[in-house]
């Protein structure tokens, strides 16, 4: 990465600032050259996309339908350890169990670089993506953000959880789960982060610890559910409350259409953004089709796509300037007030807490998610 965010945390007007500098107001179609070739290879091998994350099912469906090329999806649960871990178990595999791509949390990126594991390309619409959000030479680059959120059964919770503090209560025994293993999955180390800054009241450099802290405690309590919390689980009420994504709350809402009634709450504090990364492996079997998935993902089209998903796409504030997105979809997002208090962490304070929570929740917390 050429640079970091100057300060410890950036809002969310700050990154569409950042993403309005970088504006490409035209959204380019890939290379002839590059679609001939990815038709030829014929496939393309993907990891740890849920069809509900994020509009992943539509945007897969319409890639295969452009492009004529079979989507093969492997293990749609996997966490962003899982991944990188995936493309080392399969280096000199060229079958269908060696990933082509990888859309893993912000601090992955640099991390499989250095381990040799990515590629680099640089899709048509580089430059409408923030520079502190890429790697400099394109080995990997930012795509979508979203906050974490309480996704909450309201036919089993009467009295939703306002805060992180309120989780605490016991109201919540037996109601409180992560969306991941936090010794693995990014978007489960970010709900623990999370946790910490609010108990912290914002100080970066204790929230690891007092993340680890605050889930001891829960757990303790009786409040924590040691079980990977999604839809199916939310609606049978193994986990009437889990930490996630804004995008897969707001997601399941529309899935579960009523039954149960599904409330997603963004915090009071500890309001915590999150920017995944695509790539491309190093070892990518159908690398053509892979170059040819990022121009998607990054076209006028995926973009969009992205936001019928609920998630804020990487060149959100330059569609929006250029009036792009349809004002129906705009109306379907939580008010932007909601976000106000958002906080992206920096690369540097993602890989001291990704260390910390990931190596002691064991030790700390004690309890095998799974």
């Amino acid at each position: 990465m050429n640079r970091t965010w100057a300060h410890s945390f950036v809002s969310m007007s700050a990154i569409a600032a950042a993403a309005a500098t970088c504006m490409n107001s035209a959204s380019a179609a890939p290379p002839d050259a590059l679609v001939a070739a990815a038709k030829q290879e014929g496939q393309l091998t993907v990891i740890a996309l849920p069809h509900d994350w994020c509009g992943y099912g539509p945007m897969i469906a319409a890639f295969q339908a452009k492009y004529g090329i079979k989507i093969n999806e492997l293990n749609p649960d996997a966490g962003s350890g899982d991944e990188l871990e995936a493309i080392k178990a399969n280096k000199g595999n060229k079958g269908p169990q060696a990933p082509d791509v990888i859309d893993v949390g912000l601090s992955f990126g640099p991390t499989a670089k250095a381990a040799g594991l990515l590629q680099p390309y640089k899709v048509s619409t580089w430059k409408a993506i923030p520079d502190a959000v890429k790697d400099a030479e394109g080995y990997w680059y930012g795509d979508y953000y979203g906050v974490l959120a309480f996704e909450v059964n309201a036919d089993m919770i009467d009295k939703a959880p306002a805060d992180w503090s309120d989780l605490q209560k016991a109201d919540y025994k037996n109601a409180v789960s992560l969306a991941g293993d936090p010794r693995s999955a990014n978007q489960a180390i970010m709900g623990v982060y999370a946790a910490g800054l609010s108990v912290s009241k914002g100080d970066a450099s204790k929230a690891g610890a007092a993340g680890l802290k605050y889930f001891a405690d829960l757990n303790k309590s009786g409040n924590f559910v040691p079980v990977i919390g999604k839809a199916a689980s939310l609606a049978q009420g193994t986990t009437p409350i889990i930490v996630r994504w804004d995008y897969n709350a707001l997601a399941d809402r529309d899935t579960l259409k009523g039954n149960p009634k599904v409330q997603v709450i963004v915090p009071k504090t500890g309001v915590v953004a999150g920017v995944y990364v695509q790539a491309i492996s190093a070892f990518a079997p159908h690398p053509n089709a892979a170059k040819l998935w990022m121009e998607y993902l990054y076209s006028d089209e995926g973009q969009i796509g992205w936001l019928t998903g609920y998630c804020h796409p990487i060149r959100y504030n330059e569609l929006t300037a250029s009036k792009k997105v349809p004002q129906a979809l705009l109306d379907k997002l939580p008010p932007a007030a909601l976000y106000k208090n958002a906080v992206f962490p920096t690369l540097q304070q993602q890989d001291a807490y990704k260390e910390t929570i990931s190596k002691q929740w064991d030790a700390t917390v004690g309890a095998n998610v799974k």
